[in-house]
């Protein structure tokens, strides 16, 4: 099934204008900038924060300039968090392709970066709407602090379920959850309306991550990065904490610290990786996923009447859940 074609089928021109105005806002004459800006364009991706913001917006109304400019203004600072954090992670790659500091280097990175906050700001302005300014400097001040909490929990011994929830709303959810309260907030839904497409957003953006997590215990050049690449990284996702905190043993436990110290080696990642599975680790993550799908669903059922756009959005949810890559 061609789920993108399904989900773009009601924004098709919509979508069309934003790319539009998204590669206008990434390009530049200046020589070094310009060059840059150019690599960040040719990542491309599916845009499906700004397909969610055009379908909440057209759910209510139509889209109009302001719906655009705040689709633009959110996927700017996305891109922008992006590239800092290729820089804080000291990643060589984004989507197959050399990151900007790896092409560069982080001071280039950390510049442009800046470069396109800073345009992010200024085309969420041209809304002329306070909330939606409002909720995108909300939404940076979240993103960095998710960052934060990240780093801190590496440190922290501990192996909480409630903070890996914490860490993944900040940092995945959050941007999710405002693209859909911005697409409504943009034709002038009610407050009900607005607070409801958060939650959806929310919902959506907790699946997107446990999904994405869930990738990590398996092999596939398809998904681009290596098995236990996360835990590689000093991250413990659902599926592990699941395990360690029902069936965990010492020699678990001392390796989910080795995670967290950075002192883990390959094997031993294999080792915890196939804990995870056995374990149950995965079934649990994918019910997890399914207890915001009903969340998601319920917000589809109750607050989508235009039928073009409920198929879009059920096909976005099923997307989200089943993807592969």
């Amino acid at each position: 099934m061609d789920y993108l074609s399904l989900i773009r089928k009601p924004i098709d021109d919509e979508l069309s204008e934003f790319i539009r105005l998204f590669e206008e806002s990434l390009s530049h004459t200046d020589g070094l900038l310009s060059e840059t800006l150019e690599h960040i364009r040719k990542r491309g991706g599916k845009r499906m924060r700004p397909i969610l913001t055009l379908l909440i917006a057209k759910n209510y109304d139509q889209v109009n300039s302001t719906t655009q400019q705040a689709a633009l203004g959110l996927e700017l600072l996305h891109t922008a968090s992006l590239v800092h954090d290729d820089v804080v992670d000291e990643s060589s790659e984004r989507r197959g392709q050399p990151s900007v500091n790896a092409s560069f280097n982080n001071k280039v990175a950390v510049l442009v970066g800046d470069y396109i906050l800073s345009t992010a700001l200024y085309h969420v302005s041209l809304t002329e709407n306070t909330r939606i300014i409002t909720s995108l400097a909300q939404l940076g001040r979240i993103l960095s602090s998710g960052e934060l909490l990240q780093m801190n929990n590496f440190k922290d011994q501990g192996i909480s379920e409630e903070v890996y929830y914490e860490v993944i709303s900040k940092k995945t959810a959050s941007l999710f959850a405002t693209c859909a309260q911005n697409g409504a907030l943009s034709v002038g839904a009610s407050d009900e309306e607005v607070k409801a497409a958060y939650q959806f957003g929310h919902a959506i953006g907790m699946i997107f991550q446990i999904r994405d997590d869930i990738f990590d215990y398996y092999d596939s050049k398809e998904i681009g990065k290596p098995t236990g690449n996360d835990m590689a990284e000093g991250k413990l996702t659902l599926p592990v904490i699941y395990a360690l905190k029902n069936f965990g043993y010492d020699s678990m436990l001392n390796l989910a610290r080795k995670v967290k110290t950075g002192a883990i080696n390959k094997d031993e990642i294999a080792v915890l990786v196939d804990f995870a599975k056995v374990s149950g680790g995965i079934d649990y993550a994918v019910s997890k996923m399914n207890e915001f799908s009903q969340q998601a669903q319920a917000y589809i059922d109750f607050h989508v009447k235009h039928s073009a756009i409920r198929e879009a959005l059920s096909k976005y949810l099923e997307f989200v859940a089943l993807r592969h890559i």
